[in-house]
């Protein structure tokens, strides 16, 4: 119980100072639980209070996926959704993936680092925006679809991954009536959920708690991953208010989600095999990687390398995301690469993000003197 009012503390400190400094938090929760954990001080201890407090993080992340994966967004422009979303898939998870097989990695360890390549932090990215004040810019569309289309790849592979070796006829059966019915809740006791949103009492946030510990519960029981089961219930419930049950779920969200990514750093053991090396060349990759799509993306969509390296600059920061994958199914080689890549993704992310627009300037004002030193002299 120490070690966790040690490292609930440790994370106000941390999230003071990074709000201060206007730098994502995230990778210095990591960093706490590295430094507070096995792999340092050995102050904090895994237990079964950090556990649940891990557990709740990672289910209401999940549910917030399912509440922002909204309809109208893949609608309103799908061609250019299909074609930004396919190059960054194609890109940043064939790069992964490829340079985790080549360097040593199973099959399987090379597709959850390919995908934590592949994900970028939807939070970090949006946060980003707006404190940047760029949600105004022509590339921020295009950063949007991007993350709607990997929240739509995540689910998949998720999906592909809950089922395990497991009859996968019968998974689907039950995946599919599950879904069904809650979307059928959803559907037809729409005004009874909005009714119960609009109260002003402690009921909302009661009944949104309940809601997605209740369906994680009944997943467990029927034999489905809770994971699927929690981002199922977000999306059937963006149908009715998402917008009110993110409100409600987002202090719930905001605290557990802290330990999660701290009790994922204490369970960091760089001992644990992991060649400093290759996590040095698959750091520098993940950057690259989403150097190469952003540009790609730039150009295919708004026909300029500049958009391509505004786009970029946002894209790099990988996150909640990449750590879930890697808590849910990675090995814990693949743990340590994967919040190494988190922090620093994320650190270079904010960087880029917050500059991109001086390196924008910069190439504009270098292409410019460059064109008038090679402008011929006309002779008087």
């Amino acid at each position: 119980m120490e070690g966790f009012i040690i490292a609930l503390f440790v994370c106000l400190v941390l999230a003071l100072i990074s709000k201060y400094l206007s730098i994502p938090a995230i990778p210095f929760y990591i960093l706490a639980g590295v430094v507070l954990g096995k792999a340092g001080l050995g102050f904090v201890q895994s237990d079964e209070i950090s556990h649940f407090f891990s557990e709740m993080g990672l289910l209401f992340l999940l549910f917030f996926m399912g509440l922002e994966l909204k309809v109208e967004r893949m609608i309103a422009d799908p061609n250019k959704l299909l074609v930004s979303g396919l190059i960054g898939l194609v890109v940043d998870m064939g790069i992964g993936f490829t340079a985790a097989y080549l360097l040593g990695f199973t099959l399987m360890e090379a597709f959850i680092i390919g995908t934590a390549f592949y994900i970028t932090s939807t939070a970090i990215v949006i946060t980003s925006l707006i404190e940047n004040r760029k949600l105004m810019i022509k590339e921020a569309d295009t950063i949007i679809w991007l993350e709607v289309f990997e929240d739509i790849v995540l689910i998949i592979i998720i999906a592909l991954l809950s089922s395990g070796n497991k009859d996968l006829l019968l998974f689907l059966v039950k995946t599919v009536l599950a879904l069904a019915i809650m979307y059928a809740v959803a559907h037809y006791g729409k005004e009874f959920l909005v009714s119960i949103l609009e109260r002003d009492d402690e009921t909302p946030i009661l009944f949104t708690f309940a809601a997605v510990l209740t369906t994680a519960s009944v997943a467990i029981f029927v034999g489905i991953p809770e994971s699927m089961m929690v981002i199922a219930l977000g999306v059937a419930l963006a149908t009715t208010d998402p917008d009110a049950f993110e409100q409600h779920a987002r202090p719930f969200k905001d605290v557990f989600l802290v330990m999660f990514f701290v009790f994922f750093g204490v369970t960091i053991d760089f001992a644990s095999g992991t060649n400093l090396n290759t996590i040095a060349i698959l750091c520098i990759l993940a950057v690259i990687s989403k150097f190469i799509s952003g540009m790609l993306i730039g150009i295919a969509i708004h026909g300029s390398a500049l958009s391509g390296l505004e786009i970029w600059a946002n894209t790099i920061s990988r996150g909640e995301f990449s750590i879930a994958l890697a808590v849910l199914y990675g090995s814990a080689v693949v743990g340590t690469v994967i919040a190494a890549l988190v922090i620093f993704t994320t650190l270079v992310g904010a960087f880029t993000a917050k500059y991109s627009t001086w390196m924008r300037r910069g190439i504009i004002t270098h292409s410019r003197r460059k064109a008038l030193m090679h402008r011929p002299h006309t002779s008087r």
